[in-house]
């Protein structure tokens, strides 16, 4: 894998890691087509999702700076005439959920681990997930009174979208694709269902990251260089992609995005059969 190669790959993780047609299914299928494509383990994958994790921060940066804040107690709070308890209840409560979902998350990806990276060398595999991806979102654009806010969601909430994103670990099956469409069959507001979605993304990531980091050893310094221009890549485009399916969202259009993974699915399936 050269430069430019890493660059591209990164392009392609920043636009769909945040979009719902699944990151993991697209890097599968742009890396059969690269002649002679070579990584340790799973490591330039993971490396391209700390950037779309530094994307995600940047993006959601309130969310995240409140969610920490909230968890310093009251007399170590640096503004104390500004500390709002209501305020610091619900943050809380967001950080306590998030701690639910990644646990159910971290318990499949660490069982399930050694089949998950045997599945990424399956492209067939990759695009019969991207249809089952489609279905999702087109049945997840179809509900209605998806009115529950962030104060409305429950321990069930956290369990559900958390165990989704752990099935999303399979190449093909989006991960914000599936766990806002989870977050929406629940009746969440789908702006809701995706910020949730995304934060809940930010440990998962930074897991996978320790999980893959032995693997380092193993690269050398030309790699490495290759590894960090795809994940600055991702993390520009990655931005771009999150404002962009936030307008997707407000306008309820998310069958344009199943309409994109049934037709991908279909093509590389076709291609791989002939």
């Amino acid at each position: 894998m050269n430069l430019w190669e890493g660059i591209l790959l990164g392009i392609i993780q920043g636009l769909t890691e945040f979009l719902p047609v699944s990151s993991s299914g697209h890097l599968v299928i742009a890396q059969s087509i690269m002649k002679g494509f070579h990584q340790q383990g799973v490591l330039f994958d993971v490396m391209l999702h700390v950037g779309t994790l530094a994307a995600v921060i940047f993006f959601l940066w309130n969310d995240v700076s409140d969610i920490l804040k909230s968890l310093v107690p009251q007399k170590w709070h640096p503004n104390p005439g500004t500390y709002n308890d209501l305020i610091i209840k619900s943050r809380r409560k967001t950080a306590f959920l998030i701690v639910i979902g990644t646990a159910f998350t971290g318990s499949i990806g660490i069982v399930f681990k050694d089949s998950i990276h045997r599945l990424f060398e399956s492209v067939e595999i990759a695009a019969v997930m991207l249809l089952v991806t489609g279905l999702l979102l087109f049945l997840a654009d179809r509900v209605k009174n998806t009115v529950r806010t962030e104060g409305d969601m429950n321990i069930t909430d956290a369990v559900i979208i958390g165990f989704v994103q752990g099935i999303a670990l399979m190449p093909g099956i989006s991960r914000s694709g599936s766990t806002i469409a989870f977050g929406m069959f629940r009746h969440i507001n789908g702006e809701t269902a995706a910020r949730f979605s995304f934060l809940l993304s930010i440990p998962a990531i930074i897991g996978a990251t320790v999980l893959e980091l032995h693997y380092v050893e193993s690269v050398s310094p030309g790699e490495m260089i290759v590894y960090a221009a795809g994940m600055i890549a991702a993390a520009v485009t990655g931005f771009l992609a999150l404002k962009l399916l936030f307008f997707f969202i407000k306008k309820r259009e998310l069958r344009i995005f199943a309409y994109y993974c049934w037709l991908l699915g279909v093509v590389t399936l076709i291609m791989k059969t002939v």
